[in-house]
């Protein structure tokens, strides 16, 4: 197990949990795999994995729940898994902390693919998935906007001289931001640049981070242009 990436898979259908684990494990991950989000939770603090596949209907503890509760102790990426792509559940699993979300019935393919982008971007990945990115705005320099101090070698943020607590996501979308102050990016490039996506996703992803990130570095930092997307004020 050492040498794979190891999952947290917290699902309570039988049939889903035990299809996908062997699915995972055909691809070269080690799955622990758990039907509530009390077991799963302690399964977390036991194995801490490498990311996390919480299903949002889960007795016991939720998942959205549970995704606050793993928020609170770690930064280890989380997907979260719903039946439906309904608004309310795409966001309180968001607000939670969850990096990325993935609508049931999935494709095998493509919850794989998910896992292995949201590890490229954290760098979990072994072996061939695990690439060398260049951090857009990594030059070794300390930016500065305002009261707002990012560190771009120490991936370190401070805030009126206070650090700030941000999750590797949230500092790969200020990365993006800050590499191009004033610049207006679009929710396709930001999509694309810092959640990894090669096809379409869903814009209520950046939408959310946005929103996460306006509340830890100030609400009038980042702006909307309407019908465009999103620049950091110079």
């Amino acid at each position: 197990m050492a040498d794979q990436t190891h999952v947290l898979f917290v699902e309570d259908d039988d049939v889903i949990r035990e299809a996908t684990q062997l699915a995972l494990e055909r691809d070269g991950f080690a799955v622990t795999a758990m039907p509530d989000g009390l077991s799963g939770l302690e399964a977390f603090r036991t194995n801490r994995p490498d990311i996390a596949l919480l299903d949002v209907m889960v007795p016991g503890l939720d998942g959205v729940s549970l995704c606050r509760r793993i928020r609170d102790e770690s930064t280890v990426p989380v997907i979260m898994l719903s039946a439906r792509a309904d608004s309310i559940d795409v966001v309180l699993g968001l607000e939670a902390g969850a990096d990325d979300y993935v609508t049931k019935p999935f494709d095998g393919a493509v919850l794989v693919a998910r896992i292995r982008a949201v590890l490229r971007r954290f760098g979990h990945a072994s072996g061939p998935d695990r690439a060398e990115e260049a951090d857009p705005a990594a030059d070794g320099a300390v930016l500065t906007f305002g009261d707002l101090e990012i560190d771009t070698e120490g991936m370190e943020v401070r805030k009126d001289g206070q650090p700030v607590a941000l999750t590797p996501t949230e500092m790969r979308l200020l990365l993006e931001f800050s590499s191009a102050p004033g610049t207006v990016l679009s929710r396709d490039k930001l999509l694309e640049r810092v959640w990894d996506y090669g096809w379409g996703g869903d814009t209520r992803v950046v939408d959310v981070h946005v929103q996460r990130l306006r509340q830890k570095i100030g609400q009038d930092r980042i702006e909307t242009v309407r019908g465009f997307g999103y620049k950091l004020k110079a």
